[in-house]
C-alpha cells in the first residue's frame, strides 16, 4: 500500500472516532435536557420553583408553602385602582344656611307691591289685568273642583283599603233567629285608618328664561294654591332669585349677609341668593286674594309687558335652583315643625336646571398668617359627602346633572317627602330632554316621544324627582274654553271643540298625576 493510501485511511479513522465522541456528547446533553425538562414539569405541577424542587426530599414529598394566587391577584387589582395622575379626591359638604338671611318674608313682598300700586296715577291702570285675573279665577274653578274630587276619592279609597273589622261583644238582636245555623250573632264595628296630614312647598323658577311662560306657569300654580286652600292643606310658595335687594327700614341699600360661615370643603351659596315667599297659607282668604292679584300683575308684566312699574328687585334674574335645593334642607324641617304635618310634597315649577357649583377651598399663601378661603370649581374627582346619612355622591358629571344629585340627597334625608318636578318644555327642547333620561333605552324613548306628540305632556320616573312632569309651553298657553262665533261653520265648531277637549284632557292628566302623588 502506498503512502497516500495509508494517510487517507488514518484520516477516515480519525473522523470516525471524532464522530463517535460527538455522538456520545450529544446523547449526554440530550439526557441532561430531558432531566431538566422533567424537573421543570414536576416543579410546575407542585406550584413551586426549581429551587423548591431541588430541596424536595426523596419520594416526591415537600414541606414548602403553596403559592396563593388569589392574594397576588388582589394586590395586582389594588395597584391598578390606584390613581397615578397625582389628583386627589375632593370631598365637599352642604352648608347649613340661616333662613333668616335668605327668605324674604311674605308680608314684605306684598307691602312693597301695595306701596307702588295702591294709588296709581291712572285710576284705570289695572282694569284690564284685574279683569283678566277674575276671568281666569272663574274658569279655573272647574279644574280646582276636579282636583278636590279626585283627592277626596283617593283619600277615601286608601282609608277603606286599610279598614279593619272587629266584633263588639254585643249581641245583634236582628240575627237571633238564625242561631241554629249561624254562629256569628255579634255586632261588628269597622274602623277606618286615619290619613296623614299633608303640606305642600312650591318652588317657582324666577329666572329670565321663564319670561315667555311665566303667566302660564303662574296659572298652574294658582290652580294648586286654590286646591290647597279648599281642602285645608298648608302651603308655602317660594320664588328663587339673585336680584332681590336688601334694604333697611329707611330705604337704605344694605349688603346682604352670607347665610353661613364659610369653611374649607363647603359648597358655596352666593350672598345674592334669596327666596321670595310670594304666597302663604298663613294669611286669610281676603288677603290671599289680594296677594294672588299682585302676583298676576307681576306675571302679566313679565310675559306681556305693561304700562305700570314693578317693585325693584322683582324682575327675573339668574337660576339659583341648586342653591334652593341646599336651602330645602332647612326649609322642610321648619315647615313640618310649624304646620305639624306628617307628609310634605315639594313641587318645583321650572323650565331648566341650575348652573354649575363651586366650593370653598383653603389656600395657604406665604405672605398671610391665616389661610385664605378661595373658591374651587366642582368637577372631576369631586364627591358630595353627607355625614348625616353616610352617603357619598359623585359629582364627576356635567353641570346639568347637579340638580338631580342634590334632589337625590334630599330624598335620602327626607324619606317621607315627595319631590315633584313640573317642567315647562318648548317643542325644540323636547328631544334633548327625553334623550337625557332615556339614554340607551330606545323602547322607552320611542314610547315617551309618541306620548309627547299625542298629548303634549309626559312624566319621567327615573330622574332625581319622584315624578318629573313635562308640559308643552305652547299647549299650556292656549285657551281651553270652548268659544266660537255665532256664524261659525260646522267644521269650525268641531275644530274648536276638539281643541278645547284636548287641552282639558291634558290638564286632567296632569292633575291626576299630581293628586296620585299627594293623596
Amino acid at each position: 500500500m502506498n503512502t497516500e493510501t495509508k494517510t487517507d485511511m488514518d484520516s477516515l479513522e480519525s473522523q470516525s472516532s471524532g464522530g463517535e465522541q460527538d455522538s456520545d456528547q450529544d446523547q449526554e446533553d440530550g439526557d441532561n435536557d430531558s432531566q431538566e425538562q422533567q424537573v421543570s414539569d414536576d416543579t410546575e405541577s407542585y406550584g413551586g420553583t426549581a429551587e423548591d424542587q431541588q430541596q424536595m426530599p426523596q419520594g416526591g414529598e415537600t414541606n414548602s408553602e403553596p403559592k396563593v394566587d388569589t392574594m397576588d391577584s388582589l394586590q395586582d387589582a389594588i395597584k391598578k385602582l390606584a390613581s397615578m395622575d397625582g389628583i386627589e379626591n375632593v370631598y365637599v359638604e352642604l352648608p347649613k344656611v340661616n333662613l333668616d338671611d335668605i327668605v324674604v318674608p311674605n308680608k314684605e313682598i306684598h307691602e312693597r307691591c301695595d306701596e307702588l300700586w295702591d294709588n296709581p296715577h291712572d285710576p284705570y291702570l289695572f282694569d284690564y289685568v284685574d279683569s283678566e285675573f277674575m276671568k281666569f279665577k272663574k274658569s279655573a274653578q272647574k279644574e280646582v273642583n276636579y282636583l278636590v274630587k279626585e283627592f277626596e276619592c283617593r283619600k277615601s279609597a286608601n282609608s277603606y283599603a286599610r279598614a279593619t273589622t272587629s266584633r263588639t261583644g254585643v249581641l245583634d238582636c236582628s240575627k237571633l233567629h238564625t242561631y241554629k245555623y249561624n254562629e256569628d250573632l255579634f255586632k261588628k264595628v269597622t274602623t277606618l285608618a286615619d290619613g296623614k296630614d299633608h303640606g305642600l312647598i312650591f318652588i317657582l323658577d324666577w329666572s329670565g328664561s321663564m319670561g315667555y311662560v311665566m303667566m302660564d306657569t303662574m296659572k298652574q300654580l294658582f290652580n294648586l294654591v286654590w286646591f290647597c286652600k279648599k281642602v285645608s292643606i298648608p302651603f308655602e310658595v317660594y320664588a328663587f332669585t339673585n336680584e332681590y335687594p336688601l334694604v333697611s327700614d329707611d330705604g337704605e341699600q344694605l349688603c346682604r349677609k352670607r347665610p353661613y360661615e364659610k369653611k374649607d370643603g363647603l359648597m358655596q351659596v352666593g350672598e345674592q341668593f334669596s327666596l321670595m315667599n310670594i304666597l302663604s297659607h298663613k294669611v286669610n282668604s281676603k288677603i290671599l286674594e289680594k296677594q294672588l292679584k299682585n302676583m298676576f300683575r307681576l306675571a302679566q308684566y313679565i310675559t306681556f309687558g305693561g304700562r305700570y312699574p314693578i317693585p325693584v328687585g322683582m324682575g327675573l334674574s339668574g337660576t339659583p335652583l341648586n342653591e334652593t335645593m341646599i336651602a330645602l334642607h332647612q326649609i322642610i324641617p321648619q315647615f313640618k315643625k310649624n304646620t305639624k304635618v306628617q307628609k310634605v310634597q315639594c313641587v318645583v315649577l321650572s323650565d331648566g336646571e341650575g348652573y354649575g357649583l363651586t366650593y370653598h377651598r383653603e389656600i395657604q399663601r406665604s405672605w398671610e398668617f391665616e389661610p385664605f378661603i378661595g373658591l374651587g370649581r366642582i368637577g372631576d374627582n369631586c364627591y358630595l359627602r353627607d355625614r348625616k346619612t353616610g352617603n357619598t355622591y359623585s359629582l364627576d358629571s356635567i353641570w346639568d346633572d347637579y340638580t338631580d344629585i342634590l334632589i337625590q340627597n334630599l330624598r335620602d334625608n327626607f324619606t317621607d317627602t315627595n319631590f315633584i318636578g313640573i317642567r315647562v318644555l318648548e317643542s325644540r327642547d323636547s328631544n334633548r330632554f327625553i334623550s337625557r333620561y332615556t339614554y340607551n333605552e330606545h323602547e322607552l324613548r320611542n314610547k315617551i316621544q309618541n306620548q309627547w306628540k299625542k298629548q303634549r305632556s309626559f312624566a319621567i320616573k327615573n330622574s332625581g324627582y319622584h315624578s318629573y312632569i313635562a308640559l308643552s309651553a305652547t299647549t299650556l298657553a292656549s285657551e281651553s274654553e270652548f268659544d266660537v262665533s255665532e256664524d261659525a261653520s260646522k267644521t269650525q265648531i268641531k275644530k274648536s271643540f276638539m281643541k278645547s277637549l284636548k287641552n282639558k284632557k291634558m290638564n286632567k292628566k296632569i292633575l291626576n298625576e299630581f293628586v296620585g302623588l299627594i293623596a
